[in-house]
């Protein structure tokens, strides 16, 4: 009896401990599977405000924004990473085809990143709808669909298996106390084990209910504090627009005001002497002054992309010598300006204007860290590159372009953020903090890359990698003279469309003072009448942006009455995405010299014949 009594005793034990085993295991892989579901949910939200965040970033073009995308689809890629761990069998097929669809999508979300950060808004906007139905994206929700659906089926397997276990154990138990009714100790010791196991195995569910209800209500949790923290993105970004923009006027009125001082003040000085020669020494600073606002305007519509490019192959020493004048004059008397070409006579193809007002704003911001007096050097050179050496650049020929100063250098976390538009570390109304932001776009658009060399009290480098041209560079255009560009016909009558009063009658004046016979007109909903009046109108000049209708559009409706009548359009906002809109016409950019304006008469009436309903008597009288 008493062997028999230690024999169940030692049954029961074994029992009991296997079933708390048991238990333990189907625990842990009931939590095992709520992980699962709960980090493939996390993934699945993650993903949605990656793309979400990238949505914004292509319509507001906030860098933020697209930092922010970067920065949750990162986390995306760590979070199936851990997904893969976690999982039960070594090489999921699952697992390697989520990560298949998200490598695919990264790179689609990639693209359309680029094109904003690139400037290529249309393209990013194209690029973004089109995704929104992507297979990949489809791809990935399905696959985290079938892991979620394949954890709850193991948790119903789990818990199945867990419950058989446990009324198997229970039947052994009962057998055993049947066996212990001969000993009233053991039953009671069975008896009391035996419940005690009922009990943990009740709590256990309880737990495991517990557990899942906390789940529910952090999903719910999330949910809102996604909710509210989309509204606090939405008031900062409107906070950070308006700073930008007060930034940027405060910016652009300091530079206007400094290039107005320069125009009124040559020609307050002009008007008080008699003296030729000061006269015209005091309007060639005026006219310095005007040609430095333009360029300031076409600088501005370059940074939104307003302003069409020519490129053409261009010798970066020969265009810093040919820019010494300029960034001396700029630069000021306290800065020592060196020139260093390199021994290789390669080019690039950009666009002229673009590179010089590169190097120039280079120059600038190398004086304003020098606190106006140290100086400067500017080194061109020649330079073949491994795939990734530098930046993004593939292997292949570069030309190099480096301004280096003496000045204060810079800390880490400020050149970090040297190109971000608007950024600038000069006090409010001294600059607009395009500069950089515009050269980091001209650089990258033409296939290049940029490195800065900085570091505190130590100076500054800024160097440009541009891809090799290896066409040959035009001889360098002869400086126009009025007297060297070829009359065109004079004598004609030309209608002048345009809405601003003041640039009209300037334009006619011009006219006039060419020998011809021009026509006012303020009004573009008119111009047709006056062509029908005025049969011997020989050219049509428009503004293309005015009130009720454009130049455009007046122009097309009078095709057809007006077939060959010559046209030429004057604007001073027409970039790329206009160009279809003006057809075979000419354009004149303002502001326009005399020349530039006889030039384009002439060429614009050498490019049709006569009208053909122009009468001989009216020839005749003009």
């Amino acid at each position: 009896m008493g062997l028999l009594a230690v024999g169940v005793l030692v049954a029961l034990i074994i029992t009991l401990r296997g079933v708390n085993r048991e238990r333990d295991h189907a625990l842990q892989m009931q939590s095992h599977s709520y992980d699962v579901m709960i980090l493939a949910r996390s993934l699945a939200g993650t993903i949605a405000r990656s793309e979400a965040s990238l949505g914004r970033f292509v319509i507001s073009g906030d860098k933020q924004l697209g930092q922010l995308y970067f920065d949750e689809w990162t986390l995306a890629g760590s979070q199936i990473d851990r997904l893969d761990r976690i999982t039960d069998t070594q090489t999921d097929p699952m697992i390697e085809r989520l990560r298949a669809a998200y490598d695919v999508r990264g790179r689609e979300l990639s693209l359309t990143a680029a094109s904003t950060n690139f400037g290529r808004n249309r393209q990013a906007f194209a690029l973004y709808y089109q995704s929104r139905k992507a297979p990949a994206l489809i791809r990935i929700n399905t696959e985290l669909d079938r892991i979620i659906k394949r954890e709850r089926q193991l948790l119903d397997e789990r818990a199945a298996v867990a419950t058989v276990s446990v009324e198997r154990s229970s039947r052994v138990a009962g057998v055993l106390a049947v066996f212990g009714v001969m000993l009233v100790g053991g039953i009671i010791a069975l008896g009391w084990f035996t419940l005690h196991t009922l009990t943990e195995g009740l709590l256990a569910r309880a737990e495991a209910e517990s557990e899942r209800q906390r789940a529910a209500e952090l999903t719910e949790a999330v949910e809102i504090a996604t909710a509210e923290l989309r509204i606090q993105e939405a008031t900062l970004r409107q906070v950070q627009k308006m700073e930008a923009v007060g930034q940027l006027t405060g910016g652009i009125a300091h530079d206007f005001n400094n290039m107005l001082a320069v125009v009124l003040g040559g020609i307050e000085l002009a008007k008080r002497t008699d003296d030729p020669v000061a006269v015209r020494r005091h309007l060639d600073s005026a006219g310095e002054g005007a040609d430095r606002a333009a360029a300031l305007t076409r600088r501005l519509l370059a940074f939104s992309r307003e302003e069409a490019l020519k490129p053409e192959a261009i010798g970066p020493g020969a265009l810093i010598a040919g820019m010494t004048d300029l960034l001396d004059r700029t630069l000021g008397d306290g800065i020592t300006l060196t020139t260093h070409p390199g021994d290789r006579d390669w080019h690039v193809l950009a666009d002229r204007v673009q590179l010089e007002n590169v190097v120039l704003n280079l120059a600038v911001n190398a004086r304003d860290a020098m606190a106006g007096r140290g100086t400067i050097a500017i080194l061109t050179g020649a330079v073949t590159l491994d795939d990734g050496a530098i930046g993004q650049c593939p292997a292949g020929d570069y030309v190099t372009l480096a301004v280096r100063d003496d000045g204060c250098g810079m800390t880490p976390e400020v050149a970090e953020r040297v190109f971000e538009p608007f950024f600038t570390t000069k006090e409010a109304g001294k600059g607009t903090g395009l500069g950089l932001s515009q050269i980091f776009a001209f650089t990258r658009q033409h296939g290049g890359e940029i490195r800065i060399d900085t570091a505190p009290g130590q100076g500054t480098t800024v160097t440009l990698y541009m891809p090799r041209h290896h066409a040959v560079a035009p001889a360098a255009p002869l400086a126009e003279t009025p007297g060297s560009q070829a009359a065109g016909p004079t004598g004609q009558t030309v209608l002048v469309v345009e809405d601003d009063p003041r640039v009209l009658a300037a334009t006619i004046a011009t006219l006039e003072e060419m020998g011809h016979h021009p026509i006012g007109c303020g009004d573009p909903m008119a111009a047709p009448a006056l062509l029908e009046e005025r049969r011997d109108i020989a050219l049509l000049i428009s503004d293309v942006l005015m009130p009720r209708c454009t130049g455009p559009e007046m122009v097309a409706g009078l095709r057809d009455r007006f077939p060959d009548l010559p046209v030429l359009f004057v604007t001073g906002y027409a970039g790329e995405a206009q160009a279809a809109e003006f057809g075979e016409h000419r354009l004149l950019r303002k502001p326009f010299t005399l020349a530039a304006l006889e030039r384009a008469i002439a060429e614009t009436l050498g490019d049709r014949a006569p009208r053909p309903d122009l009468a001989p008597d009216c020839i005749a009288a003009e």
